[in-house]
């Protein structure tokens, strides 16, 4: 039996979290994890509050995404965040495309600004990484891909490795998953729906009812340090019935 987590992004549409996080605790999830937005503004009485959502509904947060100004502007305020909900594994989730560098030379640099970055709460004790999308596996002009560049920069950066965005990135996550099993500390687990199905879902789909082959995954992913699961879809049209179905998925793999 996995201890599966549950990425409260793919519950923000469906407020109030009080109500999020009894769904989920009632679905058999013993843990979440957390997105920059849900407690980047909060007060610690806030945090606090959250926390007790948390306790009273049996779950707990081991991991978290907090978006990289913040990681670099106040990391003080980042590891209070942490150490108030128990969070042990900090992922840097995204670059906006008009951030994004277009060189091998810019990938290899936003590593070494991650690896900076990550210096705080690796000395905290925490895990600290790179959680991925589907840019990161566009060849660059020179046949060079950015993924790559960016753990090259980042000798040691942990991976929380999205495998359905390497998919969408047209890259093949067995080979990633061999190549760099070593850093893969957490795994996003969600599906894609057949061609032209789901649209109003983005394409993405509860997993166990779309295209990937969670079952070789998971078999491949054995071989790694993953520790955390984490259940995600972007946007689905119901939150619970995600949730309940993902669950029984990833248990029976």
């Amino acid at each position: 039996m996995k201890d599966v987590s549950f990425q409260l992004y793919s519950a923000r549409n469906f407020p109030p979290f009080a109500n999020v996080l009894k769904a989920l605790g009632d679905a058999g999830y013993s843990q979440v994890e957390g997105y920059g937005a849900l407690y980047a503004a909060l007060s610690d009485a806030e945090i606090a509050s959250f926390k007790e959502g948390l306790d009273d509904n049996g779950l707990a947060m081991p991991t978290a995404h907090f978006g990289l100004d913040m990681l670099e502007s106040d990391p003080a305020r980042v590891l209070e965040i942490a150490k108030a909900l128990g969070i042990k594994a900090i992922y840097c989730p995204y670059l906006m495309p008009d951030q994004r560098p277009t060189d091998a030379a810019g990938w290899r640099a936003f590593g070494e600004r991650l690896q900076k970055a990550g210096k705080p709460y690796r000395d905290a004790g925490l895990i600290f990484g790179w959680h991925n999308h589907d840019f990161e596996f566009a060849a660059l002009p020179d046949g060079s891909i950015p993924q790559d560049l960016i753990f090259a920069g980042g000798p040691d950066l942990s991976w929380e490795a999205d495998i359905a965005w390497i998919i969408r990135g047209g890259a093949d996550p067995i080979a990633w998953i061999k190549k760099y099993g070593d850093r893969i500390t957490a795994v996003h687990v969600k599906d894609i729906a057949p061609t032209g199905e789901k649209k109003d879902e983005d394409g993405w789909a509860d997993v166990g009812e779309g295209t990937v082959d969670w079952k070789g995954l998971f078999a491949a992913l054995s071989g790694t340090k993953a520790r955390y699961f984490i259940a995600e879809h972007d946007n689905p049209s119901d939150f619970k019935r995600f949730a309940k179905r993902s669950l029984a998925s990833i248990q029976s793999y």
